[in-house]
Parts: structure tokens; sequence; C-alpha cells
């Protein structure tokens, strides 16, 4: 079957009304929890051959996370179905208003490679619950995950539901030249806006979930170990290809050195002395990103780690003294295991380098003081973030996830994806035993008069 008969079908499934029984939703879901519940070694064999990504690692970051999510949306899906009753304001005596929840339609959910099974699936289990029909397209390059979620969704939904299509650039290029009823992407800044610029042919509504340069801020010394053990974990999880990950350090002066002293230790805590040979060091993910990240470290100051593993694709965990704005690990997104230091004397002057800049994904504070906190939030934009921590604010379905600007837009986990991929419905029922006759012609003073009484 051809992607535009696969739309066409899904389109007309969808009009069967048959997504919006919520029943049939949880059973989809449940279908797909079984399913991984089943054949997690699969899944993590398959993460282990396109990343390299250890065992625990693979449960952490991409299967947990999954199971955590589908958990949640099969607690609340019931709930958040149900009509929302809201005021009715006194003018409009006597009615009832509310608000329904209706799901767009077909829905496409384009993933990327990093975390190939978790953002393709986390979405789509939003859209599913949503009441929508899906089609997945992951990453071809991750090829055995895409894989194993092709083999997943065709084993445990119906594809006039839930479908998946693999391939390359020839696929999501002819994707896109569909109409869909809402897409989701995730992935780089460039490709979320040729996604954008085909999405407005249908005014087909998106979600960007990008990235960007993501600061992360060091203030003070105190618990400075700790924070480069948090900040090493962000940064070199996943060979630091993770969206979110701390993409250069902004620290006081005076801190630097005691800074990279820790970070030396945790490295070598972490994954031993040479890491380049650690088992569990994640790999580049392919030979084009392995060169780009080669190039950016030509010519500067590293001061722990820069060795390569060209054979097996790895870099080990570095990072660079030295750096300033003009610096080419400052002009683009690293996504790699390299962290820029960039030093600044206060505050102001570190507000003033991110400001200057495009509003990150992300954004992590480490500072004891609650006023440099609450002065950092207060006046820096960004997706979300964490004080005195990295990367967790993403792993909760309890908050939304998402960017702003030029790392993204919309959210999703939790209710936020519940939502994102409804539409959200106001209606007034009114009553017909009674037909107050202020607002019908002809208008006279004594209609003005009551009108003025009751809005406003």
């Amino acid at each position: 079957m051809d992607i535009k008969e696969l739309v066409e079908m899904q389109r007309n499934y969808y009009m069967t009304l048959q997504t919006k029984d919520i029943d049939q939703r949880i059973k989809t879901i449940e279908n797909i929890k079984i399913w991984i519940l089943e054949h997690q070694n699969r899944i993590i064999e398959a993460l282990k051959k396109d990343l390299n990504k250890d065992a625990t690692e693979s449960y952490m970051c991409e299967i947990g996370l999954v199971l955590s999510e589908i958990n949640y949306q099969l607690k609340h899906i019931k709930k958040w179905s149900k009509p929302k009753r809201v005021k009715t304001p006194l003018a409009q005596f006597y009615g009832t208003s509310y608000e329904t929840y209706e799901p767009y339609g077909v829905c496409l959910v384009m993933s990327p490679w990093n975390y190939p099974f978790m953002l393709s699936i986390e979405p789509a289990i939003g859209a599913i619950a949503a009441g929508n029909t899906v089609i997945i397209k992951p990453s071809a390059y991750a090829p055995h995950v895409s894989h194993i979620i092709k083999q997943m969704i065709e084993e445990s939904c119906d594809e006039k539901w839930v479908a998946v299509v693999e391939g390359g650039r020839a696929e999501n290029t002819e994707l896109l030249e569909q109409r869909f009823d809402y897409i989701f992407f995730t992935g780089s800044v460039n490709v979320g806006k040729l996604v954008m610029e085909k999405a407005s042919r249908y005014l087909t509504p998106v979600t960007l979930e990008l990235g960007g340069k993501s600061p992360c801020i060091v203030d003070d010394d105190k618990s400075l170990k700790l924070a480069a053990k948090r900040i090493a974990f962000g940064k070199f999880l996943n060979a630091g290809q993770t969206c979110v990950a701390p993409d250069y350090l902004l620290i006081k002066e005076e801190l630097k050195d005691s800074f990279i002293e820790a970070i030396r230790d945790v490295i070598y805590e972490f994954f031993g002395e040479n890491p380049i040979e650690n088992k569990q060091l994640v790999k580049i993910i392919n030979q084009k990103h392995f060169e780009r990240l080669s190039h950016l470290l030509e010519n500067q100051d590293i001061v722990i780690g820069g060795k390569f593993d060209e054979r097996h694709l790895k870099i080990s965990p570095t990072v660079v003294d030295h750096v300033d704005g003009d610096n080419s690990l400052m002009q683009e997104e690293i996504f790699g295991p390299i962290l820029p230091i960039i030093t600044y004397h206060n505050i102001h002057e570190a507000i003033h380098f991110i400001n200057q800049r495009e509003k990150p994904l992300a954004f992590y504070i480490f500072s004891s003081q609650k006023e440099v906190q609450d002065l950092l939030l207060k006046s820096c934009s960004f997706g979300g973030g964490c004080i005195n921590d990295t990367i967790i604010h993403l792993a909760t379905s309890e908050l939304g996830f998402g960017g702003v600007g030029h790392s993204g837009m919309g959210s999703y986990h939790g209710k936020k994806s519940f939502e994102t991929f409804s539409h959200t419905r106001s209606i007034v029922k009114k009553a017909t035993w009674i037909d107050l006759p202020l607002r019908y012609y002809p208008y006279t003073p004594l209609k003005d008069k009551m009108i003025r009484l009751f809005v406003k």
C-alpha cells in the first residue's frame, strides 16, 4: 500500500467514529503495552545495534519512560475525555456551558534517531488516547529500532488506526505532501521549518519539538562536585545526543578550575581511565555526525577527553576551555559529548550572553541562592529546565514538555499530550422554556439599559 492510500484508509476509518470510543482507545494502548512488556529484550537489542545503548540506559531513558506514559494515559483517559462544565454568564440565562475534546483526525508523528523508540511511541500514545488515527514515521538513521517499531505496531494494532511508514528522505517527502489533520515533529530546526512550510498549505496545526543551545549556569561553589556529577550525567548521557542536554556551560571565572577538576573526577568515575574503551559508551549515530563533531574539535583547547574511535564511531566525553561566543562550538547545537566552558564575572553578564541568542529548549541553574535562581528564571525565556539538576524535568508525565521560539512550539507528556492532539470545542446549551427578548431587534432605551446591566 502506498502512502497516499494509507492516509486515505485511515481517514475513512476515522470517519466511522470507532476511534472516538474510549474503550477502544484504551484497548489499543493496552495492546501496545503488552507487546512492549513481552518484547523488551528485542527493543533493547535494536537500541544496542543502532546506538550501542546499554540495557539499563535503554530501559531508563526509553522503554521505562514509554511504559510510564502509557500507564499515565490509561489511568486518566476517561476523566480527561468527559465534557468539562464551565460557568455561564447571567446574560445567557438559562443555559449551560461546557467544553468537549474532539480528536483532530489523521495524525502524523515524525520522530528522530537519538531516542528512536521513546520519541516515536510517546507522542503516538497521546494521539491514540485523544482518539486520532496515527501514522508513525521513525528515523531511517536508527533502522533496527524503526523495524522493531513497525513489527510492534503491525502485531498490536489495526493498520487502519495505527501504522508505521519506514524509509528515508523520499518517504518523508511523500508523507509531507499528504493532507494530515495534525503533524507532530521532533528533530532539527531546519527540518522543522520544512515541516511547518508543508503543513501551511492545508493550515495543518503542528507541534515542533526542536532543540537549540541549552545553557547550564554554575553560579556558586556550593555542592560543586554534585553539580559536576549532574551536569556530566545530562551532557554525556546518550553521548550528548539529547535535545535537552546542557549544550554549553556558563560558570563564574573563579569557579572554573575547581569545576574542571571535579568533572574530570566524575568522568573517571563514570567511564574509567580510558572512556573510549568503555563498553557502555554510546556511539555517535553515523559517520556524517562523527565527522561533524570531529571538525568542531579542531584547534580547540581540550582539557578533558578529545579521543576518537572512528571504527566504532565513538568520541570520549570532552571538555573544552577558553570558548567565547564566536567559537565554532557556539554556532550550532553540538548534539555530541562535547562541553564548552564559557566564564563570566557577574550573573547579569551571563544573562546578557544567553539573551543574545535564540530561546533554548532547556535551561539549567546551579545555585544555592534563591535570588539568583529567581533572577535567571525571570530574565530568560526557555522551554523547560531544572534548578540544581539536568534532564529530569522531561521524565515525568505530570509536566508538559516543549520548546519556545526557535526551540519549538507546542507541548506534550501526560495531559498535555491529550490536549495537544485534541481540539477543544466550546458549547452553550440553551433552554427553550424561556427566551429573553433583550438581544432582539428593535433596540430600545430600556433594552440598552438592561443589556448594560448584564453584559459587563
